[in-house]
């Protein structure tokens, strides 16, 4: 395995300070598509939603592993959890252990924490009735598609149940999933490794999704639910006007939209299939490039989606076709160009079970 020589740590992620952010939750997320999110997207939406509502009062002390405690989670998903409600104001740090709810300057109290001011009862299904795997399935996802574009790293099977405390079987239904995405494959010798995301595989992904996402898009569009489709629209305007208070987990409910939740209405599960092993993009612009890379200027996507999502709504699935291709065409100089600066910019992640 060839590392890069470079100093090891985790780079820190582009604050993005904001009043109120948009959010998915800010879009009528259904109870359905909450339950699917991330455990650290729910555990957002359910600290920042006590906040809100008062259950969790301003200047309540939050320990990462007082609130993992109370949820039946591991600490990493708190932490993310966490580190976003810091990023959007929602909570801050104070001069000792913890955040405190509310804006920099609150005050902290020393209010014990209780399962009720979190909203949930003494065993709440944000992680207790989630699947082992999928607990710890966000910050290994996370890891292995960051390292992904400095190199083919090795995974230690045995290592990665151990750093998580779980079994290996929950391991494996993890490796699995990331395999499924073209995140890792097994080598010559059947070991688990890391592909490279390098700019040959990332212009070898885009020329795969160009040929097969405007024709999935095509068979889709005419399956697609239109209320569906005017949702989609109306969460990229509401994005667009707030621009770029937008927060991380939002923009990735956006890139969602298109390209994974209105192409699943496609009816050829074979063009879908085949689109399976390019969601490692996806997970990339999710996990690495939209926290590493500044926001640009501009919005870097939506006017693009949107053009693409109206002409569906418009009856004119050519034509939706037509500016999805050119949009990824335009997306692959994008990611190129932003990977290129990760991996010039940034230090190697740190992970204890690669290797």
């Amino acid at each position: 395995m060839t590392s890069p020589t470079t100093t090891r740590g985790r780079p820190r992620a582009a604050q993005d300070k904001t009043d109120r952010p948009f959010t998915p939750a800010d879009d009528g997320e259904s109870g359905d598509a909450h339950r699917h999110a991330p455990i650290y997207a729910q555990i957002h939406q359910m600290l920042r939603r006590a906040i809100q509502e008062g259950s969790l009062e301003a200047g309540t002390v939050l320990l990462e592993g007082h609130v993992a405690d109370i949820l039946g989670s591991t600490r990493s998903p708190v932490r993310q959890a966490l580190r976003e409600l810091e990023n959007e104001g929602v909570i801050s740090r104070f001069d000792g252990r913890g955040y405190v709810a509310g804006p920099h300057g609150t005050a902290p109290r020393r209010i014990p924490l209780e399962a009720a001011m979190l909203g949930v009862d003494s065993t709440p299904d944000v992680a207790r009735k989630t699947l082992g795997w999928e607990v710890i399935y966000d910050e290994v996802e996370r890891d292995l598609v960051h390292l992904s574009v400095f190199g083919r790293y090795r995974v230690n099977e045995v290592e990665l149940a151990r750093h998580f405390n779980v079994g290996r079987t929950v391991v494996r239904e993890v490796l699995l999933r990331l395999e499924s995405l073209g995140i890792i494959e097994k080598d010559e010798r059947l070991r688990w490794v890391i592909t490279p995301l390098d700019a040959q595989r990332i212009r070898d992904l885009y020329e795969l999704r160009s040929l097969v996402e405007p024709a999935a898009l095509r068979a889709a569009a005419s399956h697609a639910n239109p209320a569906e489709v005017r949702g989609m629209i109306e969460s990229l305007h509401k994005a667009q006007r707030i621009y770029p208070k937008v927060s991380r987990t939002a923009m990735d409910a956006l890139e969602h939209d298109l390209h994974v939740r209105l192409l699943s209405q496609c009816p050829n599960k074979e063009l879908l299939g085949s689109l399976q092993r390019t969601r490692c993009i996806l997970t990339l612009s999710k996990h690495v490039l939209g926290v590493s890379t500044p926001m640009p200027a501009d919005d870097p996507f939506m006017s693009e989606h949107l053009a693409v999502l109206e002409a569906v709504a418009g009856g004119a699935p050519r034509r939706a076709a037509d500016l999805l291709r050119e949009h990824l065409e335009v997306s692959c100089i994008k990611v190129t160009e932003r990977a290129e600066m990760v991996r010039g910019g940034f230090a190697l992640p740190e992970v204890s079970y690669i290797g």
